[in-house]
Formats: structure tokens, C-alpha cells, sequence
């Protein structure tokens, strides 16, 4: 049984890679199974967190590549993007925070990458708010007992 708890650990990290790309899925049910399953909590929530964070870098390079040309393409002014870029000028990396939020966390890291957000405090924000909902599923799920 434990081969399959360790297939588990890997569909996890695939999956919550997965989830925070373009692929609309949550990474928290995954996680949730996991631990129903009982997987042990901290390699299950270290491994969403490590998956989900990659994923979420790999969708703010995506917008790091993305080029104006492209988004006139699809419909999207210049106007738009002036308006956008101010609001995320306003907020900064912080916005990274926002980056696990199901749906439009995933845009937000695009647009962190667009607008060429400074790396290292968007990746460090990034970590903070993706390790803080798993984390928090966890502690829901009563699986992490932190004794202080």
C-alpha cells in the first residue's frame, strides 16, 4: 500500500503543478484525498505547496515571454493594458499574494510576468500565499497538529 501513497505524492505534485497553469483544476481536492488516504500531512502539503509554486512560476514566465503584439491579437487594447499595468504597479509583488486564489490566481501571475513584476519578491510572495492555503486545508482537515 505504500507504492500507492508514493503514486500519490507524484500525481500531487503533477497535479498541483497542473493547477496553477492554465489547466482548471484544484489542487486542493488533490490534497484533500491525500490526506483521506492518509498520506503523511507534511510530505502531502510540502509537495502541493513545492508543486504549486513551480506551476505558478512557470505561469508567470509564460507572461514574461508574452509580447504586445500577442494580446492586440486576441482583442485586448492598449487602454486596457495601460489601465491594467497601473493597478499592478499599485500593488506590486504583493499581488502575488493572490496567486493561489482558484481561477484568476493564475492570471495574475501571467500578468506579474507581463508586466515584469520584480522576480524574487513576486516568487517570494507567491510561496508565502500558496504555502498559506495549504497549509490552512491541512490544518482544516485536521491533519497538522503544530504543538508550540
Amino acid at each position: 500500500m505504500d507504492w500507492l501513497l508514493e503514486l500519490g505524492y507524484i500525481g500531487l505534485f503533477v497535479g498541483s503543478f497542473g493547477a496553477a497553469t492554465i489547466i482548471p483544476f484544484s489542487a486542493d481536492v488533490l490534497l484533500i484525498a491525500m490526506l483521506a488516504a492518509g498520506a503523511n500531512p507534511y510530505i502531502a502539503v510540502s509537495v502541493a505547496i513545492v508543486g504549486n509554486f513551480l506551476g505558478g512560476l512557470t505561469s508567470y514566465g509564460i507572461g514574461r515571454m508574452a509580447k504586445w503584439e500577442w494580446m492586440n491579437r486576441m482583442g485586448v487594447t492598449k487602454e486596457t493594458l495601460d489601465k491594467h499595468k497601473l493597478r499592478v504597479s499599485q500593488w506590486g509583488p504583493m499581488l502575488a499574494l493572490l496567486t493561489w486564489v482558484p481561477f484568476v490566481g493564475d492570471v495574475f501571475a501571467i500578468v506579474l510576468g507581463f508586466y515584469r513584476v520584480h522576480f524574487w519578491k513576486t516568487a517570494l510572495w507567491m510561496f508565502v500565499g500558496k504555502s498559506a492555503r495549504f497549509i490552512v486545508w491541512a490544518l482544516v482537515w485536521g491533519s497538522l497538529n503544530f504543538e508550540f
